[in-house]
């Protein structure tokens, strides 16, 4: 809305510059006795012919015929218009004459008509199709933004299921084995639901709200892996204003947990943040078997494909993610520049 207004603006200001100067121009050099004459014929002139010429040129040969019908088609009906607008443009002169009883200099041919609807012509001819131009490349960013949203859109709906399916894991898991954490812990899985289902909606959140998700949902992984997994969080840095999409950093730490415990030797999750005023250092590291890489199932990766295509469309050429399997230890280094 803000950016129509400012183009209307735009506009509004362009003519009154470009018809002040015209105006102007001429009445410069106009003696102070015939300026009352001058004047009213320059605004005969500009209002009756010169602009009507503008906005035919501008509003509708360049948009509907040029770039339909093609510029032989343009051309004639230029030619035609320019021609027409000629005559006109003399018959104004003589009907202002008659009006205001001036008596004639010389004869004023169609040829002195020419010279000002030309330049008209040659101005309004750069203005359109510059116009046409911005106009264009305005259609194709929308079309694009209209397109990443709904990848995007898409990308969130999916964020939804996933983690949903991993919620209810640990709800079964601590119902069968831990009765008596169930329900306290069922209902802070209930405000981490909650927090996805809705914050998530956001287009961006405040980083804080983002961590206390995070540190919460790691809370619950230590209730119900105990001392059993070795898991670490260590944050760095002070929170001010910054803002972040949400759940960017969580399908990491969910693919750590997925893969980085079970048929694992002393299993460590180890999860550090560093943050400063504008940038996230976010590294995630958990020890992973031999055999994983051919266990996965034919969900696995859906997380990490996720959150790596929406980081392209969210901070493009404001991250850079780096994944590691090396010498037994998946590792995921994410640096983001806040928006």
């Amino acid at each position: 809305m803000k950016n129509i207004i400012s183009d209307k603006y735009k506009t509004i200001l362009f003519h009154i510059c470009l018809w002040g100067i015209w105006l102007y121009l001429p009445l410069s050099n106009t003696r102070d006795e015939e300026l009352y004459t001058r004047t009213i014929q320059m605004f005969s002139f500009i209002f009756l012919t010169h602009i009507p010429l503008f906005f035919i040129n501008t509003e509708w040969l360049i948009p509907k015929i040029l770039h339909k019908k093609g510029t032989t088609t343009y051309f004639w009906l230029l030619l035609g218009f320019i021609l027409v607008f000629a005559i006109w443009h003399n018959l104004v002169g003589d009907w202002v004459k008659n009006i205001l009883d001036i008596k004639d200099r010389g004869h004023r041919n169609l040829t002195w008509s020419l010279v000002p609807i030309i330049f008209v012509t040659a101005i309004s001819t750069g203005y359109g199709l510059f116009n046409y131009v911005v106009k264009e490349e305005k259609v194709k960013q929308e079309a694009q933004q209209e397109r990443l949203q709904s990848e995007l859109s898409f990308l969130r709906s999916q964020i939804s299921p996933h983690f949903i399916f991993n919620i209810l894991n640990s709800i079964v898991y601590l119902i069968r084995t831990k009765s008596d954490l169930a329900e306290p812990v069922t209902i802070k899985l209930s405000e981490l639901m909650r927090y996805m289902l809705y914050e998530s909606e956001s287009a961006q959140i405040p980083l804080d709200k983002e961590l206390t998700y995070l540190s919460n949902y790691i809370e619950l992984q230590k209730v119900r892996f105990e001392d059993d997994v070795a898991i670490k969080l260590h944050t760095e840095g002070e929170v001010t204003n910054q803002i972040i999409e949400p759940m960017l950093m969580i399908p990491f730490v969910e693919n750590a947990f997925k893969h980085g415990v079970g048929m694992i030797l002393n299993p460590i999750i180890d999860i550090s943040i560093k943050i400063t005023e504008n940038e996230l250092f976010f590294n995630v590291r958990n020890k992973i078997a031999p055999e994983s890489a051919e266990d996965k199932d034919s969900s696995s990766g859906i997380g990490l494909r996720n959150v790596k295509r929406r980081l392209e469309l969210l901070y493009p050429h404001k991250h850079q993610l780096d994944i590691k399997d090396t010498e037994g230890w998946f590792e995921v280094n994410l640096n983001l520049k806040f928006n």
